[in-house]
């Protein structure tokens, strides 16, 4: 990962961080960097941001355990922000969901691939986060033959319904 050059004296030494999925495309968060978080961000290749409320360098992950792994860092034409793609390992937001961009002003039904990754990431959260009674604990404790059968059910489930 090349350094890039930030002018971190332009806006009160903070840069804007959009930070995405490197599997989805999807908006995890908007941060901000000082120019300690983003060597430190290069050097560990894991996401430092600076607190604007704490007024410290956050190791985003280090009380989490919801660590952010770089995957590219690109700068817009002006270099005065960052894009940052990730491999997201948990939830991005403080309040458990997966991105910070959740709220929608017109309730609608996620479809296809953002289902998919939804359902993927709980799994996974599921797996690394085991709760007592979780059914999704069950499978992953029976091992792939029994978790094989359970999408099997779902898939048969799907095309009844598409057939009806």
């Amino acid at each position: 990962m090349s350094e890039i050059k930030l002018d971190f004296a332009k806006q009160d030494g903070l840069v804007p961080v959009i930070v995405t999925d490197y599997q989805t495309g999807q908006v995890l968060m908007l941060a901000y960097m000082n120019e300690e978080a983003y060597h430190l961000t290069l050097e560990t290749k894991q996401m430092h941001y600076w607190s604007r409320s704490r007024q410290e360098i956050w190791h985003k992950g280090a009380t989490s355990g919801h660590y952010q792994y770089v995957k590219s860092i690109k700068t817009d034409c002006d270099c005065d922000t960052l894009l940052v793609v990730v491999e997201q390992e948990g939830a991005a937001c403080h309040t458990g969901a997966y991105s910070c961009f959740f709220n929608k002003k017109k309730k609608r039904k996620r479809r296809g691939i953002f289902m998919l990754d939804t359902l993927y990431q709980e799994a996974k959260d599921r797996k690394n986060n085991p709760k007592e009674g979780s059914y999704t604990n069950y499978l992953f404790d029976k091992g792939l033959d029994k978790i094989l059968k359970k999408v099997g059910e779902e898939c048969s489930e799907i095309i009844i319904a598409a057939k009806n």
